[in-house]
């Protein structure tokens, strides 16, 4: 029989703690401000990518057989960001967006290099050291959010979310880089 003695001693350093990560943005796209450091202080909220893969079914005998597929699918990624009253991190998305596709012409960066670059999500244990690292290749946002003004609301500082659609993720478990995913090496 278990007993909490047994539990605790399967959840290694106490378990990952939501709370304790950080995002890097590798470089910014020419035209847009580099704020990767004020970034990495203000994101305020993301997630550890996730993935699928699609199946392929196949009937036989009146059963549904289920096969791995050919695809595997990313869904866009999304930050939400403390704003300060420099505007900074916010003016940077709009020009990184307006770089991508321009209000007034509607033209835009067509080389895929001129405006993606990679993301890194590192989830740290409680003394900063890095537990996994998530690289996502080729991103660029595909959404800024709003920001809700209002006159009740007191004692709140504004926050806005970006999605990023990026072409794949890798993985890399720790600083020594014993895991790794994808065809790239971190």
């Amino acid at each position: 029989m278990s007993n909490i003695s047994d539990f605790k001693s399967k959840l290694s350093g106490g378990g990952a703690r939501a709370n304790q990560f950080k995002v890097i943005l590798q470089t910014f796209p020419s035209g847009a401000a580099n704020v990767t450091e004020e970034l990495s202080f203000l994101c305020k909220t993301t997630t550890l990518p996730g993935q699928s893969i699609t199946a392929t079914v196949v009937d036989f005998r009146g059963r549904q057989i289920k096969l791995a597929g050919d695809s595997r699918a990313f869904e866009d990624w999304s930050m939400t960001v403390i704003n300060d009253t420099s505007f900074n991190i916010r003016n940077s998305f709009e020009q990184w967006m307006e770089k991508i596709n321009n209000m007034s012409t509607n033209g835009g960066a067509t080389n895929p290099a001129d405006y993606q670059t990679d993301i890194v999500v590192q989830q740290l244990d409680r003394d900063d050291k890095v537990l996994k690292t998530y690289t996502l290749i080729n991103a660029f946002p595909v959404s800024l959010g709003e920001i809700a003004v209002s006159y009740d609301t007191n004692d709140t500082i504004e926050d806005f979310t970006i999605d990023f659609a990026y072409e794949y993720y890798t993985a890399q478990k720790g600083d020594a880089g014993e895991f790794t995913t994808g065809d790239r090496t971190l």
